[in-house]
Protein backbone atom coordinates (compact mmCIF):
# COMPACT_ATOMS: atom_id res chain seq x y z
CA UNK A 1 0.00 0.00 0.00
CA UNK A 2 2.90 2.29 1.20
CA UNK A 3 4.46 1.38 -2.61
CA UNK A 4 1.39 2.06 -4.44
CA UNK A 5 1.01 5.56 -2.69
CA UNK A 6 4.36 6.53 -3.27
CA UNK A 7 4.28 5.63 -7.09
CA UNK A 8 1.48 7.70 -7.00
CA UNK A 9 3.23 10.93 -6.04
CA UNK A 10 6.43 10.33 -6.66
CA UNK A 11 7.56 10.93 -10.57
CA UNK A 12 8.59 7.73 -12.13
CA UNK A 13 12.57 7.60 -11.92
CA UNK A 14 12.43 8.10 -8.49
CA UNK A 15 10.06 4.80 -8.53
CA UNK A 16 12.75 2.91 -10.35
CA UNK A 17 15.33 4.39 -7.74
CA UNK A 18 13.30 2.61 -4.87
CA UNK A 19 11.89 -0.40 -6.76
CA UNK A 20 14.09 -1.50 -9.82
CA UNK A 21 17.46 -2.90 -9.31
CA UNK A 22 20.72 -1.23 -10.87
CA UNK A 23 22.80 -3.24 -12.75
CA UNK A 24 26.12 -4.35 -10.06
CA UNK A 25 23.37 -4.64 -6.86
CA UNK A 26 20.01 -4.17 -5.28
CA UNK A 27 17.53 -1.06 -5.20
CA UNK A 28 17.83 1.18 -2.96
CA UNK A 29 14.98 0.18 -0.44
CA UNK A 30 15.84 -3.20 -0.51
CA UNK A 31 19.60 -2.29 0.37
CA UNK A 32 18.10 -0.20 3.33
CA UNK A 33 16.21 -3.38 4.57
CA UNK A 34 19.25 -5.13 4.58
CA UNK A 35 21.08 -2.99 6.38
CA UNK A 36 18.79 -2.37 9.37
CA UNK A 37 18.15 -6.38 9.66
CA UNK A 38 22.11 -6.59 9.81
CA UNK A 39 22.72 -4.07 12.38
CA UNK A 40 19.20 -5.13 14.77
CA UNK A 41 21.32 -8.97 14.43
CA UNK A 42 24.30 -7.32 15.69
CA UNK A 43 22.64 -5.76 18.68
CA UNK A 44 20.39 -8.87 19.22
CA UNK A 45 24.07 -10.76 19.28
CA UNK A 46 25.69 -8.46 21.75
CA UNK A 47 22.92 -8.36 23.82
CA UNK A 48 23.05 -12.05 23.93
CA UNK A 49 26.98 -12.52 24.55
CA UNK A 50 25.78 -10.18 28.05
CA UNK A 51 29.33 -9.65 29.09
CA UNK A 52 28.68 -6.88 31.38
CA UNK A 53 26.20 -8.83 34.11
CA UNK A 54 29.23 -12.13 33.98
CA UNK A 55 31.16 -9.58 35.33
CA UNK A 56 28.92 -8.18 37.99
CA UNK A 57 28.43 -11.69 39.11
CA UNK A 58 31.74 -12.31 39.54
CA UNK A 59 32.08 -9.89 41.46
CA UNK A 60 29.25 -10.64 43.98
CA UNK A 61 30.48 -13.92 44.33
CA UNK A 62 33.92 -13.10 45.73
CA UNK A 63 31.79 -10.43 47.96
CA UNK A 64 29.85 -13.29 49.33
CA UNK A 65 32.88 -15.62 49.27
CA UNK A 66 34.85 -12.76 51.82
CA UNK A 67 31.57 -12.53 53.59
CA UNK A 68 31.19 -16.17 54.62
CA UNK A 69 34.85 -16.58 55.35
CA UNK A 70 34.73 -13.66 57.48
CA UNK A 71 31.64 -14.84 59.53
CA UNK A 72 33.29 -18.87 59.38
CA UNK A 73 36.02 -16.50 61.59
CA UNK A 74 34.21 -15.15 63.59
CA UNK A 75 32.12 -18.01 64.40
CA UNK A 76 35.17 -20.28 65.53
CA UNK A 77 36.47 -17.32 67.59
CA UNK A 78 33.29 -16.71 69.64
CA UNK A 79 31.83 -20.36 69.94
CA UNK A 80 32.66 -22.01 73.02
CA UNK A 81 31.87 -25.69 74.67
CA UNK A 82 28.80 -26.67 74.95
CA UNK A 83 26.68 -26.94 78.24
CA UNK A 84 27.20 -30.19 78.06
CA UNK A 85 30.61 -30.49 78.09
CA UNK A 86 31.34 -27.76 80.79
CA UNK A 87 29.11 -29.81 83.11
CA UNK A 88 30.89 -33.42 82.33
CA UNK A 89 34.27 -31.60 81.67
CA UNK A 90 36.80 -31.94 84.57
CA UNK A 91 36.44 -29.43 87.59
CA UNK A 92 37.54 -26.37 88.28
CA UNK A 93 39.88 -25.79 90.82
CA UNK A 94 37.63 -23.82 93.10
CA UNK A 95 34.90 -26.45 92.79
CA UNK A 96 34.63 -26.50 96.26
CA UNK A 97 35.16 -23.03 97.25
CA UNK A 98 31.27 -22.23 97.32
CA UNK A 99 30.44 -24.84 100.26
CA UNK A 100 33.55 -23.39 102.25
CA UNK A 101 32.28 -19.84 102.20
CA UNK A 102 28.89 -21.18 102.84
CA UNK A 103 30.32 -23.39 106.02
CA UNK A 104 32.48 -20.56 107.19
CA UNK A 105 29.50 -18.12 107.01
CA UNK A 106 27.54 -20.09 109.15
CA UNK A 107 30.52 -20.78 112.11
CA UNK A 108 30.23 -16.98 111.95
CA UNK A 109 26.60 -17.06 112.34
CA UNK A 110 26.92 -19.46 115.68
CA UNK A 111 29.79 -17.26 116.76
CA UNK A 112 27.74 -14.22 116.54
CA UNK A 113 24.92 -16.31 118.14
CA UNK A 114 26.91 -17.71 120.93
CA UNK A 115 28.08 -13.85 122.00
CA UNK A 116 24.48 -13.06 121.41
CA UNK A 117 22.85 -15.14 123.84
CA UNK A 118 25.33 -16.36 125.87
CA UNK A 119 25.90 -12.86 127.30
CA UNK A 120 21.82 -12.51 127.55
CA UNK A 121 21.44 -9.66 125.13
CA UNK A 122 18.01 -11.58 124.26
CA UNK A 123 14.92 -10.17 125.81
CA UNK A 124 13.19 -13.72 126.26
CA UNK A 125 14.43 -16.15 128.96
CA UNK A 126 16.29 -18.23 127.76
CA UNK A 127 16.51 -22.58 128.43
CA UNK A 128 19.23 -21.93 131.18
CA UNK A 129 16.49 -19.42 133.31
CA UNK A 130 14.09 -21.73 133.04
CA UNK A 131 16.44 -24.91 134.25
CA UNK A 132 15.96 -23.41 137.82
CA UNK A 133 12.04 -24.08 138.00
CA UNK A 134 12.93 -27.85 136.95
CA UNK A 135 11.77 -30.38 138.96
CA UNK A 136 13.57 -33.22 139.93
CA UNK A 137 12.20 -36.07 137.12
CA UNK A 138 12.64 -33.51 133.73
CA UNK A 139 16.31 -33.04 135.40
CA UNK A 140 16.48 -36.91 135.20
CA UNK A 141 14.95 -37.10 131.79
CA UNK A 142 18.00 -35.33 130.25
CA UNK A 143 20.44 -36.40 132.13
CA UNK A 144 19.43 -40.05 131.17
CA UNK A 145 19.18 -39.18 127.58
CA UNK A 146 22.14 -37.60 127.26
CA UNK A 147 23.94 -40.56 128.99
CA UNK A 148 22.42 -42.44 126.24
CA UNK A 149 24.24 -40.35 123.71
CA UNK A 150 27.31 -40.85 125.29
CA UNK A 151 27.18 -44.69 125.44
CA UNK A 152 26.12 -44.48 121.56
CA UNK A 153 29.16 -42.99 120.48
CA UNK A 154 31.27 -45.22 122.84
CA UNK A 155 29.57 -48.17 121.19
CA UNK A 156 29.74 -46.71 117.44
CA UNK A 157 33.92 -46.38 118.69
CA UNK A 158 34.34 -49.45 119.54
CA UNK A 159 32.37 -51.61 117.50
CA UNK A 160 34.24 -49.30 114.27
CA UNK A 161 37.72 -50.34 115.90
CA UNK A 162 36.49 -54.11 116.16
CA UNK A 163 35.61 -54.25 112.41
CA UNK A 164 38.30 -52.50 111.21
CA UNK A 165 40.39 -55.19 113.08
CA UNK A 166 38.82 -57.92 111.46
CA UNK A 167 39.54 -58.48 108.00
CA UNK A 168 36.90 -60.58 107.28
CA UNK A 169 34.26 -58.22 108.32
CA UNK A 170 35.84 -55.26 106.67
CA UNK A 171 36.12 -56.68 103.37
CA UNK A 172 32.66 -57.75 103.88
CA UNK A 173 31.55 -54.37 104.60
CA UNK A 174 33.72 -52.61 101.77
CA UNK A 175 32.12 -54.81 98.92
CA UNK A 176 30.62 -52.52 96.41
CA UNK A 177 27.71 -52.71 93.84
CA UNK A 178 24.06 -52.24 94.39
CA UNK A 179 23.47 -55.50 96.61
CA UNK A 180 26.12 -54.39 99.10
CA UNK A 181 24.44 -51.24 99.12
CA UNK A 182 20.70 -51.93 99.61
CA UNK A 183 21.61 -54.72 101.91
CA UNK A 184 23.82 -51.71 103.85
CA UNK A 185 21.18 -49.28 103.78
CA UNK A 186 18.47 -51.37 104.52
CA UNK A 187 20.09 -52.67 107.82
CA UNK A 188 20.84 -49.50 108.97
CA UNK A 189 17.45 -48.38 108.38
CA UNK A 190 15.83 -51.63 110.01
CA UNK A 191 17.65 -51.39 112.97
CA UNK A 192 17.06 -48.07 113.00
CA UNK A 193 13.25 -48.38 112.87
CA UNK A 194 12.99 -51.59 115.52
CA UNK A 195 14.62 -49.36 118.29
CA UNK A 196 12.43 -46.45 116.72
CA UNK A 197 9.12 -48.79 117.55
CA UNK A 198 9.77 -50.87 120.66
CA UNK A 199 8.46 -49.13 123.73
CA UNK A 200 10.89 -48.10 127.05
CA UNK A 201 11.36 -50.12 129.65
CA UNK A 202 14.24 -48.88 132.15
CA UNK A 203 17.13 -51.41 132.86
CA UNK A 204 18.22 -53.53 130.46
CA UNK A 205 15.57 -54.89 128.18
CA UNK A 206 14.87 -55.30 124.02
CA UNK A 207 14.81 -51.84 123.58
CA UNK A 208 17.79 -51.66 124.86
CA UNK A 209 18.91 -54.64 122.99
CA UNK A 210 18.11 -52.63 119.72
CA UNK A 211 19.77 -49.83 120.40
CA UNK A 212 23.07 -51.32 121.03
CA UNK A 213 22.72 -53.33 117.93
CA UNK A 214 22.12 -49.91 115.57
CA UNK A 215 25.02 -48.57 117.30
CA UNK A 216 26.99 -51.69 116.26
CA UNK A 217 26.21 -51.46 112.46
CA UNK A 218 26.49 -47.93 112.30
CA UNK A 219 29.77 -48.64 113.71
CA UNK A 220 30.76 -51.19 111.15
CA UNK A 221 29.28 -48.87 108.13
CA UNK A 222 31.95 -46.10 108.96
CA UNK A 223 34.76 -48.76 109.91
CA UNK A 224 36.83 -48.10 106.79
CA UNK A 225 36.90 -44.34 107.50
CA UNK A 226 39.44 -45.64 110.12
CA UNK A 227 42.05 -45.96 106.75
CA UNK A 228 42.52 -42.07 106.72
CA UNK A 229 44.75 -42.16 109.80
CA UNK A 230 44.84 -41.87 113.31
CA UNK A 231 45.57 -38.24 113.30
CA UNK A 232 42.78 -37.16 110.64
CA UNK A 233 39.99 -38.86 113.69
CA UNK A 234 41.58 -37.54 116.67
CA UNK A 235 41.50 -33.87 115.07
CA UNK A 236 37.82 -34.68 113.34
CA UNK A 237 36.90 -35.95 117.19
CA UNK A 238 37.90 -32.88 118.66
CA UNK A 239 36.15 -30.35 116.17
CA UNK A 240 33.00 -32.41 116.69
CA UNK A 241 32.82 -31.97 120.40
CA UNK A 242 33.68 -28.35 119.92
CA UNK A 243 30.94 -27.95 117.65
CA UNK A 244 28.59 -30.23 119.44
CA UNK A 245 29.25 -28.42 122.36
CA UNK A 246 29.17 -24.68 121.08
CA UNK A 247 25.67 -25.42 119.33
CA UNK A 248 24.68 -27.01 122.49
CA UNK A 249 25.62 -24.08 124.30
CA UNK A 250 23.70 -21.90 122.11
CA UNK A 251 20.39 -23.53 122.07
CA UNK A 252 20.80 -23.30 125.96
CA UNK A 253 21.47 -19.44 126.12
CA UNK A 254 18.62 -19.28 123.23
CA UNK A 255 15.28 -18.74 123.98
CA UNK A 256 13.00 -22.36 124.65
CA UNK A 257 11.25 -21.89 121.23
CA UNK A 258 13.62 -20.15 118.98
CA UNK A 259 15.41 -23.62 116.79
CA UNK A 260 12.08 -25.36 116.89
CA UNK A 261 10.41 -23.35 113.91
CA UNK A 262 13.12 -24.24 111.85
CA UNK A 263 11.79 -28.02 111.62
CA UNK A 264 9.86 -27.33 107.96
CA UNK A 265 12.94 -25.69 106.08
CA UNK A 266 15.48 -28.47 107.67
CA UNK A 267 13.54 -31.44 106.23
CA UNK A 268 13.21 -29.79 102.99
CA UNK A 269 17.39 -29.20 103.32
CA UNK A 270 17.60 -32.85 104.07
CA UNK A 271 15.84 -34.10 100.85
CA UNK A 272 18.03 -31.27 99.04
CA UNK A 273 21.55 -33.17 100.56
CA UNK A 274 19.84 -37.30 100.15
CA UNK A 275 19.39 -36.68 96.86
CA UNK A 276 22.92 -34.50 96.16
CA UNK A 277 24.43 -38.05 98.09
CA UNK A 278 22.34 -40.77 95.94
CA UNK A 279 23.27 -38.69 92.87
CA UNK A 280 27.13 -38.73 93.56
CA UNK A 281 27.14 -42.25 93.00
CA UNK A 282 26.62 -41.73 89.36
CA UNK A 283 28.76 -38.73 88.81
CA UNK A 284 31.60 -39.02 90.15
CA UNK A 285 33.34 -35.35 91.66
CA UNK A 286 36.10 -35.67 88.87
CA UNK A 287 33.27 -34.17 86.77
CA UNK A 288 32.19 -30.69 87.14
CA UNK A 289 28.72 -31.38 88.08
CA UNK A 290 29.72 -34.00 90.12
CA UNK A 291 32.24 -31.94 92.09
CA UNK A 292 29.10 -29.27 93.17
CA UNK A 293 27.20 -32.21 94.19
CA UNK A 294 30.00 -33.43 96.43
CA UNK A 295 30.26 -30.01 97.51
CA UNK A 296 26.43 -29.74 98.29
CA UNK A 297 26.46 -33.17 100.03
CA UNK A 298 29.54 -32.13 102.07
CA UNK A 299 29.38 -28.45 102.90
CA UNK A 300 25.70 -28.74 102.54
CA UNK A 301 25.29 -31.41 104.74
CA UNK A 302 27.64 -30.14 107.58
CA UNK A 303 25.77 -26.97 107.80
CA UNK A 304 22.23 -28.96 107.98
CA UNK A 305 22.83 -31.65 110.50
CA UNK A 306 24.18 -28.11 112.64
CA UNK A 307 20.99 -27.32 112.21
CA UNK A 308 19.52 -30.35 113.55
CA UNK A 309 21.42 -30.20 116.40
CA UNK A 310 20.05 -27.08 117.70
CA UNK A 311 16.75 -28.05 116.28
CA UNK A 312 17.09 -31.17 118.48
CA UNK A 313 18.63 -29.96 121.30
CA UNK A 314 15.46 -27.77 122.00
CA UNK A 315 13.12 -30.55 121.43
CA UNK A 316 14.68 -33.07 123.82
CA UNK A 317 14.45 -30.28 126.61
CA UNK A 318 10.33 -29.62 125.18
CA UNK A 319 9.39 -33.02 125.19
CA UNK A 320 11.35 -33.74 129.04
CA UNK A 321 9.22 -30.80 130.66
CA UNK A 322 5.45 -31.30 128.88
CA UNK A 323 6.00 -35.31 128.76
CA UNK A 324 3.75 -36.02 132.05
CA UNK A 325 5.20 -37.55 134.76
CA UNK A 326 2.10 -40.08 135.69
CA UNK A 327 1.37 -41.49 131.88
CA UNK A 328 1.15 -44.65 130.15
CA UNK A 329 3.80 -44.38 127.92
CA UNK A 330 7.02 -43.23 129.35
CA UNK A 331 9.58 -40.56 128.37
CA UNK A 332 11.82 -42.40 125.82
CA UNK A 333 15.53 -41.08 126.01
CA UNK A 334 17.04 -43.42 123.66
CA UNK A 335 14.76 -42.08 120.88
CA UNK A 336 15.82 -38.57 121.40
CA UNK A 337 19.12 -39.70 122.36
CA UNK A 338 19.26 -40.80 118.82
CA UNK A 339 18.22 -37.59 117.23
CA UNK A 340 21.32 -35.86 118.08
CA UNK A 341 23.47 -38.94 118.10
CA UNK A 342 23.20 -38.98 114.31
CA UNK A 343 23.11 -35.22 113.82
CA UNK A 344 26.94 -35.65 115.27
CA UNK A 345 28.20 -38.34 113.77
CA UNK A 346 27.12 -36.59 110.18
CA UNK A 347 29.42 -33.65 111.47
CA UNK A 348 32.14 -36.09 112.77
CA UNK A 349 32.25 -37.61 109.55
CA UNK A 350 32.07 -34.62 107.08
CA UNK A 351 34.81 -32.98 109.19
CA UNK A 352 36.99 -36.01 108.84
CA UNK A 353 36.49 -35.99 104.66
CA UNK A 354 37.21 -32.30 104.99
CA UNK A 355 40.59 -33.14 106.38
CA UNK A 356 41.43 -35.87 104.70
CA UNK A 357 40.83 -34.07 101.48
CA UNK A 358 42.76 -31.26 102.89
CA UNK A 359 45.60 -33.14 103.74
CA UNK A 360 45.57 -34.88 100.55
CA UNK A 361 46.17 -31.53 98.66
CA UNK A 362 49.31 -30.55 100.33
CA UNK A 363 50.54 -33.83 99.12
Amino acid sequence: MLLARLSHVLPKRSACLLLKTPINGPGLWKSSMQVTRGRSANVSAVKNRSVLPTRLNLRRNYADDSQNRNRSHLEQRTKGPSLKDKLMGPPSENAYSMGKGAAAGAALMGLVALCYYGMGLSQQPSLYDHSVMWPQYVRDRIHATYAYFGASCALTAASAVGVFQSEALLSLIMRSGWIATLATLGLVMGTGALTQALEYEPGFGIKQLAWALHCGVLGAVIAPMCFMGGPILVRALLYTGGIVGALSTVAACAPSDKFLHIGGPLAIGLGVVFASSLASMWLPPTTAVGAGLASLSLYGGLILFSGFLLYDTQRIVKAAEMHPQHSTYKFDPINHAMAIYMDALNIFIRIAIILSNSDQRKK
